[in-house]
């Protein structure tokens, strides 16, 4: 239930009431989206995008002027925020620095969220009770800027028949942009350099099966631009992706979209989109929503690392966490 008010609406979020102001303030110009219309579409999914975000700390990508203007970096939950915003400490040892950063475990912190102008939610792959043991292990599927969405597709059905053999459950999505991420939950035992390693042990795996398709080259400059890049860094620590539901800060309000595997050859992000999935929501529910009874081991890809390691493998790029440079305490009106 919303209550109007003067450039402001009121939203009822279960026990809690979050104003939102400027709610016609035009986001995504191109179909014009307001901000009240992206609350209203976290509100819609509101299950989905808190399950996503539970409990991990998460970064804010905000356009305080709309997607057209400047996209501001947030890891710090600014002063002011309402006592029931919940927040985790988390460790930047690289700078000797720390930020207490969103922690979602409710809705109405979504929408608080969207009421700082944000559009975009980044969440790492750990949790507040551990925030140095992944319980995510991400797969990021990457195309090169000559990759065509047909080479993603065929790449995650190699992935979903290793994942398989395994025993490991995946829970495929849309990126937003232009990739797929297959999501899968592991046991919080080991931390951010081994779970990196067992997901470059796992790309290159990928790789070896589809020679043809894939690169787990790191630089840039190095790949064939119409190969699909393994991204196994998404699981390096402080790195962060947008979350399944999470709206991108692109012209169409396109969304991160949970998917099911029939759906993947098949598949067009760009139907995923603020307008269309609430609808989706309704019909199916979350997709997602048995990722954490799925727990999956990740020692035989530890195993294969070390196999690789002993044949001469390198540990594929850089392995230090993200820099936090970036960050941003502006305080901009939203």
């Amino acid at each position: 239930m919303a209550r109007e008010a003067s450039d402001a609406v009121e939203l009822e979020i279960a026990d809690k009431v979050v104003r939102l102001t400027h709610p016609d303030r035009v986001y995504f110009p191109e179909h014009g989206y307001t901000k009240r219309d992206l609350a209203e579409y976290y509100v819609a999914v509101g299950d989905g995008i808190v399950r996503a975000l539970r409990e991990r700390p998460c970064m804010l990508h905000r356009f305080p002027k709309g997607i057209a203007e400047k996209k501001v970096h947030q890891k710090r939950v600014p002063a002011g925020a309402p006592p029931w915003v919940r927040t985790v400490r988390v460790e930047f040892p690289r700078y000797g620095r720390h930020a207490y950063e969103l922690c979602v475990t409710e809705p109405a912190q979504v929408i608080w969220a969207v009421q700082m102008s944000t559009v975009e939610f980044h969440p790492w792959n750990s949790r507040a009770a551990d925030t140095e043991k992944p319980d995510e292990w991400r797969i990021d599927l990457d195309p090169g800027p000559d990759c065509p969405f047909s080479r993603v597709q065929r790449v995650a059905g190699v992935v979903h028949e290793v994942l398989d053999e395994l025993g490991a459950v995946g829970w495929p999505k849309t990126s937003g942009g232009s990739g797929l991420h297959i999501y899968v939950r592991i046991e919080p035992r080991y931390g951010f350099k081994d779970v990196r390693r067992a997901a470059l042990a796992f790309a290159r795996e990928i790789e070896r099966r589809a020679p043809d398709d894939v690169t787990t080259t790191w630089w840039t400059r190095d790949r064939d631009p119409a190969l699909l890049f393994v991204d196994y860094n998404q699981n390096a620590r402080d790195h962060t992706i947008a979350a399944a539901y999470s709206v991108r800060g692109v012209p169409d309000a396109r969304v991160s979209a949970p998917i099911t595997w029939a759906e993947v050859p098949d598949v067009d992000p760009h139907d995923f989109t603020i307008g269309t999935m609430p609808d989706r929501f309704e019909a199916l529910g979350d997709l997602h929503a048995g990722i954490d009874d799925a727990v999956f081991s990740i020692e035989p890809l530890l195993e294969w690392a070390e196999r690789d390691e002993r044949a001469g493998a390198d540990a594929g790029g850089p392995t230090d966490e993200a820099d936090d440079a970036d960050e941003s305490d502006q305080e901009e009106h939203a």
